[in-house]
């Protein structure tokens, strides 16, 4: 097929206009085309007059003259030959020697979208993986979540971040990286999700979403698809040990391998021992006990930027005038989306992060005691308001490098051999625990989250009453002064960055907007180290994936690293049988 890029219409169009111009461009006769695919739809909303670009795949009735007008046109811009896009699996284990493997069926720790698709390509490649899962299936896990939301009752193995789905299960469902793709997995990843009951169009738009609500269902019809397969999901079951076999340096000079893993059924508070070569680490960025159980086995891990800072929240028509003008609310365009950074005069970088149109902020704690706030949309995107984290980068010559500040965050665990605590691996972990557990005491002591208005954040006053918009956290938001709530470094920066945005959006920083804390799990707080074959740098058969490894962030780049890693993993276990 031939694929045209960059064709550009008024936001008022048929398809035959689309039509009409790929056949000019071509130059060819209506009949000389047999389908015209859109591959890629997006809205360029740079100039008043609203401009919907595509990206199309044409398909000739007879597809021998496709190499012939490529050559023709070669001077022409935005046209070339469609990439190869399908996905190929690289190895299959033979039918027949799968019984003789089942000493070293492959072990994924977390089914998140990381785990979910290193299980599902395990699966496909005949190598009948086991998933360890802390929290529970994905509708009891809702349930759980909407305890804390509701009740303020507080499930710490099953709420927004621990459970089937991950973290992407309550957030906008967006589907959509700046990673480098040359293979194409984020589509696979998207057809996958379509084949699961995800709606169509998310092949098509530049920016898709599905939803919560979507979201749950499709995560359903994967997890029957890995076990229709052979897979095995276990569900309510921690890893909390892992042990090692010594032996003569591999190629990368790893002298241990994993040889199990010790894993608690939270069901039964009884602990097991799972023999296994390869294991998949997609625990996700909150799996601190993990962390800090690697840490002291000795796995290489590091400490790492993240950033912290405040959801906030606007009309969503607010949003929508700024950036859509006198086509707001046309059906064709959503709710309106918003990127904005600044960099402020005392060297830090203000941003906006998982920004959720139509949506609502969420309880996103797993932590007795902690307040930490997320975003979330349902895929209608309908809800009045717009949100958005504003955050702070921070690096780990910000966290704290006090002994009893570490000891009393972590333990005694997180100390091993000569480690100190300056620049200890897991002290981002302390800033974040005592950033959520002291809001935790800003909010009341109750789940509840504190709160300012943009306008007497700006002014440094407490904020006493709402104004015209209606905060969406739940179980509410209790109004304050935020100023205690970050770094001194954030909060200046910060109130520097929003009249800044101000100015790039009109109302953002309106006075009645409204502000609570706090977002600090951006991202994980940790890397853990792995080399080019995908394996821990000093552990063999261990495999770091995903946004908890820091190999990701997001659900489309979470599937994609899921993919290759499933890959290196079925290499190693087929080319070791």
């Amino acid at each position: 097929m031939i694929r045209l890029t960059e064709l550009k219409f008024p936001l008022e169009h048929q398809v035959a206009d689309l039509e009409r111009l790929v056949l000019q461009t071509l130059g060819l006769p209506a009949q000389a085309v047999r389908h015209v695919h859109v591959f890629k739809r997006s809205v360029d909303a740079r100039k008043a007059q609203l401009l919907v670009v595509y990206v199309v795949d044409v398909e000739l009735t007879d597809p021998a003259q496709e190499t012939q007008l490529l050559q023709q046109l070669a001077g022409k811009p935005h046209l070339g030959p469609t990439p190869d896009m399908v996905y190929r699996l690289p190895c299959q284990a033979p039918a027949d020697s799968v019984a003789d493997m089942q000493w070293q069926r492959p072990v994924v720790i977390g089914f998140g979208p990381c785990g979910i698709f290193a299980a599902l390509m395990l699966a496909q490649m005949g190598l009948k993986p086991i998933v360890l899962e802390r929290g529970r299936k994905v509708r009891q896990r809702t349930k759980d979540t909407w305890g804390l939301w509701r009740k303020s009752a507080l499930d710490p193995e099953s709420n927004v971040q621990f459970g089937e789905g991950g973290a992407g299960t309550f957030s906008d469902g967006k589907l959509w990286s700046q990673i480098k793709d040359p293979r194409y997995l984020g589509r696979k990843v998207m057809a996958e999700f379509v084949k699961a009951g995800a709606p169509e169009e998310i092949l098509v738009e530049s920016h898709p979403h599905i939803g919560t609500f979507k979201l749950v269902k499709v995560v359903e019809n994967m997890r029957e698809q890995i076990i229709a397969l052979g897979g095995e999901i276990r569900f309510e079951q921690r890893m909390v040990d892992i042990a090692f076999d010594e032996g003569p340096p591999d190629g990368s000079g790893r002298t241990r391998r994993v040889r199990a893993l010790t894993v608690r059924d939270l069901a039964t508070a009884s602990d097991y021992e799972l023999p296994t070569r390869h294991v998949v680490l997609a625990p996700g960025h909150s799996a601190r006990d993990t962390f800090v159980m690697l840490h002291a086995r000795g796995v290489e891990i590091a400490a790492k930027p993240f950033s912290i800072g405040f959801r906030i929240e606007h009309p969503q028509g607010v949003i929508d005038r700024s950036r859509w003008g006198r086509h707001a609310g046309h059906p064709a365009l959503g709710a309106a989306e918003y990127r904005l950074v600044h960099h402020a005069a005392n060297g830090r970088s203000v941003y906006s992060f998982c920004m959720c149109p139509g949506g609502t902020v969420v309880a996103a704690t797993s932590e007795a005691g902690r307040v930490v706030t997320n975003g979330m949309s349902q895929y209608s995107r309908n809800e009045r308001n717009a949100n958005a984290g504003i955050v702070v980068g921070i690096d780990p010559a910000d966290f704290p490098a006090d002994a009893s500040r570490m000891r009393a965050a972590l333990g005694d665990d997180a100390f091993i051999g000569d480690n100190q605590a300056e620049g200890h691996p897991l002290a981002g972990i302390v800033l974040q625990r005592e950033l959520e557990s002291n809001a935790y005491l800003l909010g009341g002591s109750s789940y509840q989250a504190p709160g300012q208005l943009v306008g007497d954040f700006l002014s440094d006053r407490a904020s006493t009453a709402l104004g015209g918009v209606e905060p969406s956290y739940k179980p509410g938001v209790l109004l304050g002064q935020l100023a205690s709530a970050l770094p001194s470094y954030a909060i200046d920066a910060i109130r520097e960055a929003l009249p800044v945005f101000g100015r790039k959006i009109k109302g953002f920083d309106m006075p009645d907007a409204v502000l609570t804390g706090v977002e600090t799990r951006t991202s994980s707080p940790v890397r853990i180290g792995r080399g080019d074959d995908f394996q821990s740098l000093n552990v063999q058969g261990l495999y770091p994936a995903g946004e908890g490894a820091s190999y990701a962030g997001g659900i489309l780049s979470a599937g994609v690293d899921g993919i290759r890693v499933a890959e290196a993993v079925a290499k190693s276990v087929l080319g070791s049988h």
